[in-house]
């Protein structure tokens, strides 16, 4: 039963903490830290509110400290997803017909939760889980995750507000519905802020939820689901479970009440579960909602008259924060021949101050990349490249993995526009750049257009406007995130909402309204007031 109408006005964006030193910020990490790494965690599955534990575990390592143990995680099997969308199918019509207003109440708990009382364990988490360091986990664990769950609770109830005119004599309205089924989550390692946003956006709208995070993830993954239990989240309507792909998929994908994926990962993965939706489409209730956020070779376009030191800046924060790992990294870039002498050698000078190690010691801007895996990829690209006539390493090129899966910051320079490393997403600290004749600004402009698949991120640095104008408009469907004079990485919610088209996603902007109506089904109601009591229009009558 409604009493009001209740009014969620746009939130302010979640303030960053610096961690200078001898802050008390920068203690309580530390010490947060240091309490996490006392413990080794015993982290169960959550399906209809109950841990769920199956006895096959999974070791999880800091990806810096290989033989350090965080914890281990249960793994799942077929069965448990069964469960997860049994559970979520039974308590979805109670949790869509729950007020807006207790719905909206849980996920703004849950930010409050994350600003104050768990802001530096899911920092630590995410630092030790996904060798972050301390800034880049506080723009993501917290303040990222924490403006995702605030902002959509505001753009919901922007949403409710939409309604339709009415004529005389009658009144329509519009209902804003969840999907009839259940959602799919499948999370990336990356950010945090991601894993804890697809699950809790679709939910917002009314819907049920499994949620599959990345493996690499899951330390915190679980945090964050402990968090929303103790937000208020009722039992069901989020469901985690720690299975393999295919099984996830070929669970979810030919059951008749799936209504939707909310998807972050690699383009490849994406590509072949559309095919499998597509497959089973003659299954479904409903034409399910597919949503995905998917790779990016992500640009950065150097004009002639571009300040030497922004472009520096922006490259070696763009391409080398978080090691890369970001969709929305730096991973190509064109110079200009006239700018090219001064950029490489004070981009080199650049990486070369930068500190690599364990993210305890904050003095360290690069930490380690995700796993063994995501290693040797990396490693194989920089080998091709030291051997290859058409490349040439300027700084970095080394790695280990003795202790952690280290890999220098590294950039490649290449005599090919059409080199593989500017092509192919690496997904690591690799940058690789282009020198181009300065007085061939506009064919440039076409050359990077034509070279990627992608269309993720991109920015143009320059102090000529009319420079600005030409690549913003010749580069208008290159990017879905366009930078002018900055780095492309750094989205805000509310602020630039993300994503991309071509190879990298469906461009459903996170962080955003058009997000959100993916999640909905809209009904329209006309109620008439004095209905018609005969079929006969004015019109038919002659006289």
């Amino acid at each position: 039963m409604q009493f009001g109408y209740f009014n969620y006005p746009t939130p302010a964006n979640e303030p960053v903490l610096t961690y200078a030193p001898g802050s008390a910020e920068k203690l309580a990490l530390k010490a947060a830290i240091d309490q996490l790494k006392k413990k080794t965690l015993d982290i169960p599955m959550y399906i209809n509110g109950k841990a769920v534990r199956t006895g096959i575990k999974q070791s999880i390592h800091p990806p810096h400290e290989i033989k350090h143990t965080l914890g281990h995680f249960h793994v799942g099997t077929k069965k448990h997803v069964e469960q997860a969308i049994n559970v979520a199918l039974k308590v979805r019509e109670h949790w869509a017909s729950m007020s807006w207003e207790s719905r909206a109440h849980i996920f703004l708990k849950a930010a409050d939760l994350l600003a104050t009382k768990y802001r530096f364990e899911m920092n630590a988490a995410t630092m030790l889980g996904q060798s972050k360091n301390a800034y880049q986990a506080e723009i993501d664990a917290s303040c990222e995750l924490i403006d995702f769950l605030r902002f959509n609770v505001h753009f919901l109830s922007e949403i409710y507000k939409q309604q339709p005119v009415s004529s005389p004599g009658m009144h329509n309205r519009m209902e804003w519905r969840g999907l009839e089924g259940f959602v799919l989550a499948i999370t990336p390692f990356n950010f945090t802020a991601i894993g804890g946003n697809l699950p809790t956006s679709a939910a917002m709208c009314g819907n049920v939820v499994v949620w599959k995070p990345a493996n690499t993830q899951i330390y915190s993954a679980q945090l964050f689901m402990r968090i929303l239990k103790e937000a208020g989240l009722p039992d069901g309507v989020i469901n985690i479970v720690y299975v393999d792909g295919p099984t996830i998929g070929n669970t979810c994908f030919t059951h008749p009440d799936f209504a939707g994926v909310h998807f972050t990962g690699s383009t490849g993965v994406f590509n072949f579960m559309w095919k499998q939706i597509g497959e089973n489409i003659p299954r479904y209730k409903s034409y399910p909602r597919i949503v995905g956020e998917t790779g990016g070779k992500d640009f950065v376009m150097v004009h002639p008259t571009a300040d030497v030191d922004t472009v520096v800046t922006a490259l070696a924060r763009g391409a080398f924060e978080y090691q890369g790992q970001k969709c929305s990294a730096a991973s190509r870039a064109y110079i200009p021949s006239n700018l090219a002498v001064s950029v490489k050698s004070k981009l080199v000078k650049t990486i070369q101050s930068m500190k690599m190690g364990t993210v305890e010691d904050f003095s360290n801007f690069v930490n380690a990349v995700i796993d063994e895996k995501s290693f040797d990829n990396i490693a194989k690209y920089i080998n091709k490249a030291k051997k290859d006539k058409k490349a040439k390493i300027l700084v970095g090129g080394n790695f280990s993995k003795k202790n952690g899966y280290f890999v220098e910051p590294t950039v490649i320079e290449t005599s090919d526009p059409k080199y593989l490393t500017m092509c192919e997403e690496i997904f690591g600290p690799v940058l690789t750049i282009y020198t181009y004749p300065a007085a061939k600004y506009d064919k440039t402009l076409e050359l990077l257009d034509s070279t990627s698949k992608y269309a993720l991120t991109g920015a143009i640095i320059s102090q000529d406007r009319a420079s600005i104008e030409l690549a913003t408009n010749k580069l208008r469907h290159a990017a879905g995130n366009f930078y002018i004079n900055d780095k492309p990485t750094g989205a805000v919610v509310g602020q630039q909402p993300f994503g991309g088209a071509r190879g990298s996603g469906t461009n459903d902007k996170a962080g955003s309204m058009l997000n959100l109506y993916r999640w909905l089904s809209a009904r329209t109601i006309k109620e008439t007031f004095n209905p018609p009591t005969d079929y006969k229009y004015p019109f038919l009558n002659e006289a």
